[in-house]
């Protein structure tokens, strides 16, 4: 009988500690469970925070050969030739576009002038003297209420023009006259390459379509895989080696045979819950020197990708949606917190990183953003969301000038005939 109290009572003991929730047993277990989730919650919430790094290296750029390359089918434009003062000699009018800042625009530069758009869809051309030469629109009443943006693309005499309403066509630039238009299921959201007698396009729907220059049929479709949200970065194309190989909202990079449609190779780089984030995913321009791709995004990740094989040659964590430059043995990016990043190529180990940011107080520079830049000879100019251009020497990093362009948001810098252009709300701005 004493044996079978004795029990009743351990029982109850035993009882009480386990569940009460004052107890120093349920106080532990709940403080284990607690340091647990911190310890996860640090990990995924881990940013990569860029410091300078070999400031005090000076690059070597005497080889550095200058081009004045506007348009590549492997996006690597290098150094290009120039050196000017930066002193605005012309101003390019048009009507304002809605929502600039959510776009990556790009004249049509001509050794006499250059072709852009406005707010209606209408294309205008312009000679060297910022006069219009012909402006006509191509549009329904409809259509225009829908305020198209425009991607161009110029095959000898002929502009070739995709838009995010899901329309592409052809228009002689000497006579204005439209030679062909068509429909596509869906709007576009990416450049335009072409190759011998076809053009290739990506689609909002993660869809590369190859369509006939000549009259616009549609060659041939490859369909990747579609994301459940619209994405808000335009998507990036290349051309190598009878290859077209481009990205998608989603991460993939997939090289496609250009006679056939085929898919050579694809490489995955993000997780399957990429997903339901596209929207706020972006990826830099591919960029290619015929044997490697490289492109980075603002998930710190820099890719050096094998063109022929799509393996992976080497990946850096730098957070960053810009377009790089490569020349030489060196690549040359901006982080999206204003740091000059200088690359080797083959390896991909950082050389040096310097703080282009320096002279914004800290408050500032926390809502800047770097839109775009270009290499002239041996300066980088750096576009960026507050309107204004900064001038840095590339071989040493410091920054020789801040040029205010405008009030908000400019494009990235363009550079052609030893000009610089940058784009502006209603108007592309010309600097000697």
């Amino acid at each position: 009988m004493n044996r079978f109290i004795i029990l009743i009572i351990s029982l109850v003991i035993l009882s009480h500690c386990s569940l009460n929730e004052n107890s120093r047993l349920w106080q532990d277990k709940e403080k284990n469970v607690e340091n647990k989730k911190n310890i996860i919650k640090v990990f995924s919430e881990e940013k990569k925070i860029t410091t300078e790094f070999n400031q005090q290296i000076k690059l070597d750029l005497k080889s550095i050969e200058s081009n004045n390359k506007i348009t590549s089918n492997k996006n690597n434009y290098g150094s290009q030739d120039y050196n000017g003062l930066v002193s605005k000699i012309g101003n390019y009018k048009f009507s304002k576009l809605d929502d600039i800042n959510q776009l990556d625009l790009k004249p049509v530069f001509l050794d006499d002038g250059l072709i852009f758009f406005d707010k209606k869809g209408s294309i205008i051309r312009y000679n060297n003297s910022q006069k219009v030469l012909w402006k006509k629109n191509y549009y329904s009443k409809s259509e225009k209420k829908l305020k198209p943006k425009l991607n161009f693309a110029l095959e000898g005499e002929n502009l070739l023009v995709t838009d995010n309403i899901a329309k592409y066509y052809s228009v002689n630039i000497n006579s204005s006259e439209l030679n062909w238009s068509k429909n596509n299921s869906y709007p576009f959201n990416s450049e335009i390459k072409k190759n011998k007698n076809k053009i290739f396009v990506v689609d909002y729907k993660n869809t590369l379509r190859c369509y006939d220059i000549d009259n616009g049929s549609e060659c041939w479709n490859l369909q990747t895989e579609d994301s459940f949200t619209i994405s808000n970065s335009k998507l990036s194309l290349i051309i190598v080696d009878e290859m077209v190989i481009f990205s998608n909202s989603i991460g993939d990079i997939t090289a496609v045979d250009i006679a056939t449609g085929l898919i050579t190779w694809q490489l995955p780089t993000q997780s399957s819950n990429i997903i339901n984030e596209t929207y706020n995913f972006k990826v830099s321009k591919l960029v290619s020197d015929g044997k490697s791709i490289f492109f980075s995004n603002n998930k710190n990740e820099f890719y050096s990708v094998d063109v022929k094989t799509g393996t992976t040659n080497w990946i850096n964590k730098i957070n960053s949606n810009l377009t790089p430059i490569t020349t030489g043995n060196l690549i040359f990016t901006v982080s999206n917190d204003g740091y000059l990043h200088v690359i080797e190529k083959n390896k991909g180990n950082i050389v040096r990183i310097t703080d282009l940011y320096k002279n914004y107080k800290i408050k500032k520079r926390k809502d800047i953003k770097p839109v775009g830049f270009a290499i002239g000879d041996l300066k980088i100019y750096l576009t960026n969301s507050d309107g204004k251009m900064i001038i840095a020497d590339l071989s040493l990093g410091d920054v020789i000038n801040t040029e205010k362009i405008a009030g908000n948001f400019i494009s990235r810098p363009f550079i052609f005939n030893q000009n610089l252009f940058v784009i502006r709300n209603g108007s592309i701005i010309q600097y000697n």
